[in-house]
Protein backbone atom coordinates (compact mmCIF):
# COMPACT_ATOMS: atom_id res chain seq x y z
CA UNK A 1 0.00 0.00 0.00
CA UNK A 2 1.35 3.00 -1.44
CA UNK A 3 0.09 6.01 1.47
CA UNK A 4 0.31 9.22 -0.72
CA UNK A 5 -0.58 13.00 1.58
CA UNK A 6 -3.56 15.20 0.75
CA UNK A 7 -3.46 18.29 -0.24
CA UNK A 8 -2.26 20.90 2.35
CA UNK A 9 -2.92 23.86 -0.01
CA UNK A 10 -0.54 26.73 -1.05
CA UNK A 11 2.62 27.94 0.52
CA UNK A 12 3.87 31.63 -0.59
CA UNK A 13 5.72 30.13 -3.75
CA UNK A 14 2.73 28.53 -5.20
CA UNK A 15 0.75 31.60 -5.97
CA UNK A 16 0.82 33.31 -9.08
CA UNK A 17 -0.87 36.60 -10.00
CA UNK A 18 -3.21 36.64 -12.15
CA UNK A 19 -3.91 32.77 -11.42
CA UNK A 20 -7.92 32.27 -11.09
CA UNK A 21 -8.69 29.27 -8.33
CA UNK A 22 -11.87 27.66 -8.66
CA UNK A 23 -13.05 27.42 -4.92
CA UNK A 24 -14.60 23.07 -5.48
CA UNK A 25 -17.49 23.12 -2.55
CA UNK A 26 -20.57 24.52 -3.43
CA UNK A 27 -22.78 25.22 -0.01
CA UNK A 28 -26.67 25.28 0.27
CA UNK A 29 -27.69 27.63 2.93
CA UNK A 30 -30.32 26.72 5.32
CA UNK A 31 -33.17 28.38 7.31
CA UNK A 32 -31.09 27.14 10.71
CA UNK A 33 -27.59 28.65 9.25
CA UNK A 34 -29.57 31.66 8.54
CA UNK A 35 -30.97 31.93 12.55
CA UNK A 36 -27.60 30.29 14.10
CA UNK A 37 -25.27 32.49 12.60
CA UNK A 38 -27.44 35.80 13.50
CA UNK A 39 -27.82 34.34 16.92
CA UNK A 40 -24.67 33.52 17.48
CA UNK A 41 -23.63 37.39 16.27
CA UNK A 42 -26.46 38.83 18.44
CA UNK A 43 -27.86 40.17 15.20
CA UNK A 44 -31.46 40.43 15.99
CA UNK A 45 -32.78 41.77 12.75
CA UNK A 46 -35.97 40.12 11.92
CA UNK A 47 -35.65 40.31 8.58
CA UNK A 48 -32.97 37.29 8.87
CA UNK A 49 -34.80 35.74 12.39
CA UNK A 50 -38.63 36.03 11.67
CA UNK A 51 -40.28 34.18 8.71
CA UNK A 52 -43.79 36.17 9.65
CA UNK A 53 -41.86 39.73 9.73
CA UNK A 54 -39.62 38.82 6.25
CA UNK A 55 -42.59 38.01 4.93
CA UNK A 56 -44.18 41.54 4.74
CA UNK A 57 -40.91 42.92 3.67
CA UNK A 58 -40.11 44.06 0.05
CA UNK A 59 -38.13 40.80 -0.57
CA UNK A 60 -41.11 38.70 0.87
CA UNK A 61 -38.67 36.34 2.67
CA UNK A 62 -35.67 36.45 5.13
CA UNK A 63 -32.29 37.83 3.95
CA UNK A 64 -29.29 35.86 4.56
CA UNK A 65 -27.18 37.50 7.15
CA UNK A 66 -24.39 39.31 4.99
CA UNK A 67 -21.91 38.19 7.15
CA UNK A 68 -22.42 34.77 6.96
CA UNK A 69 -22.28 35.25 3.21
CA UNK A 70 -18.43 36.40 3.68
CA UNK A 71 -17.85 33.99 6.27
CA UNK A 72 -19.14 31.10 4.10
CA UNK A 73 -16.91 32.65 1.04
CA UNK A 74 -13.50 32.77 3.06
CA UNK A 75 -14.24 29.69 4.02
CA UNK A 76 -14.49 27.78 0.88
CA UNK A 77 -11.40 29.81 -0.32
CA UNK A 78 -9.51 28.04 2.59
CA UNK A 79 -8.60 24.85 0.77
CA UNK A 80 -6.65 27.17 -2.19
CA UNK A 81 -5.78 30.56 -0.79
CA UNK A 82 -5.16 30.59 3.18
CA UNK A 83 -4.67 26.66 4.36
CA UNK A 84 -1.03 27.92 5.33
CA UNK A 85 -2.32 31.41 6.51
CA UNK A 86 -0.09 33.27 9.58
CA UNK A 87 -2.63 35.74 9.95
CA UNK A 88 -5.35 37.52 7.86
CA UNK A 89 -4.51 41.00 7.13
CA UNK A 90 -7.93 42.63 5.94
CA UNK A 91 -10.70 42.44 3.72
CA UNK A 92 -11.31 45.41 1.98
CA UNK A 93 -14.27 46.70 -0.60
CA UNK A 94 -17.04 44.06 0.47
CA UNK A 95 -19.49 44.25 -1.90
CA UNK A 96 -22.96 42.71 -1.78
CA UNK A 97 -24.41 43.56 -5.33
CA UNK A 98 -27.46 40.56 -4.87
CA UNK A 99 -29.46 39.47 -2.07
CA UNK A 100 -28.78 35.59 -0.21
CA UNK A 101 -31.95 34.10 0.40
CA UNK A 102 -32.09 30.70 2.39
CA UNK A 103 -32.35 27.67 -0.05
CA UNK A 104 -29.93 29.26 -2.22
CA UNK A 105 -26.21 27.77 -3.17
CA UNK A 106 -22.95 29.71 -3.08
CA UNK A 107 -19.90 28.75 -4.86
CA UNK A 108 -17.14 31.03 -4.94
CA UNK A 109 -13.64 31.73 -6.79
CA UNK A 110 -10.68 33.76 -5.72
CA UNK A 111 -8.26 35.49 -8.42
CA UNK A 112 -4.66 36.27 -7.27
CA UNK A 113 -4.43 40.11 -7.64
CA UNK A 114 -0.50 40.38 -5.89
CA UNK A 115 2.29 38.92 -3.78
CA UNK A 116 5.41 40.31 -2.45
CA UNK A 117 7.64 39.38 0.09
CA UNK A 118 7.03 40.23 3.82
CA UNK A 119 9.58 42.91 4.97
CA UNK A 120 9.29 42.40 9.06
CA UNK A 121 8.83 37.85 8.46
CA UNK A 122 10.98 36.21 6.58
CA UNK A 123 9.43 33.10 6.41
CA UNK A 124 5.84 34.47 5.29
CA UNK A 125 4.87 36.03 2.16
CA UNK A 126 1.95 38.70 1.66
CA UNK A 127 -1.00 37.66 -0.88
CA UNK A 128 -3.88 39.54 -2.10
CA UNK A 129 -6.78 37.87 -4.01
CA UNK A 130 -10.05 39.26 -5.24
CA UNK A 131 -12.94 36.70 -4.26
CA UNK A 132 -16.23 36.17 -5.84
CA UNK A 133 -19.33 34.25 -4.39
CA UNK A 134 -21.98 33.16 -6.80
CA UNK A 135 -25.47 31.57 -6.32
CA UNK A 136 -26.93 28.59 -8.40
CA UNK A 137 -27.75 30.83 -11.22
CA UNK A 138 -24.51 32.25 -11.53
CA UNK A 139 -25.89 35.57 -10.03
CA UNK A 140 -23.17 37.42 -8.27
CA UNK A 141 -23.86 38.06 -4.21
CA UNK A 142 -20.47 39.28 -2.97
CA UNK A 143 -17.02 40.70 -4.18
CA UNK A 144 -14.44 41.18 -1.90
CA UNK A 145 -10.40 41.76 -1.41
CA UNK A 146 -8.53 39.98 0.83
CA UNK A 147 -4.93 40.06 2.08
CA UNK A 148 -3.22 37.29 4.01
CA UNK A 149 0.36 36.78 4.90
CA UNK A 150 1.14 33.22 3.46
CA UNK A 151 3.78 31.08 5.30
CA UNK A 152 6.58 30.03 2.80
CA UNK A 153 6.89 26.50 2.13
CA UNK A 154 8.83 24.74 4.97
CA UNK A 155 7.95 27.23 7.38
CA UNK A 156 4.19 26.59 8.14
CA UNK A 157 4.02 24.98 11.66
CA UNK A 158 3.59 21.05 11.23
CA UNK A 159 -0.03 18.79 11.35
CA UNK A 160 -0.33 16.05 13.79
CA UNK A 161 0.50 12.97 12.13
CA UNK A 162 -2.56 10.73 13.67
CA UNK A 163 -2.35 7.34 12.40
CA UNK A 164 -4.87 4.50 12.76
CA UNK A 165 -3.65 1.21 14.29
CA UNK A 166 -3.62 -1.92 12.53
CA UNK A 167 -6.19 -4.13 12.58
CA UNK A 168 -6.78 -6.17 16.08
CA UNK A 169 -4.06 -4.00 17.70
CA UNK A 170 -6.08 -2.57 21.35
CA UNK A 171 -5.31 0.67 21.77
Amino acid sequence: MVVKEGWTGRFYEDFEVGDVYRHPNGRTVCTADNLWFSLLTQNSNPVHIDHEYSAKTELGKPLVNSTFTLALVTGQSVIDVSQNVMANLGWDEVKLPHPVFEGDTIYSQSEVLSKRESKSRPTVGIVTVRSIGFNQDGVVVITYKRTCMVYKRGHAPKLAQVRPSAAGESS
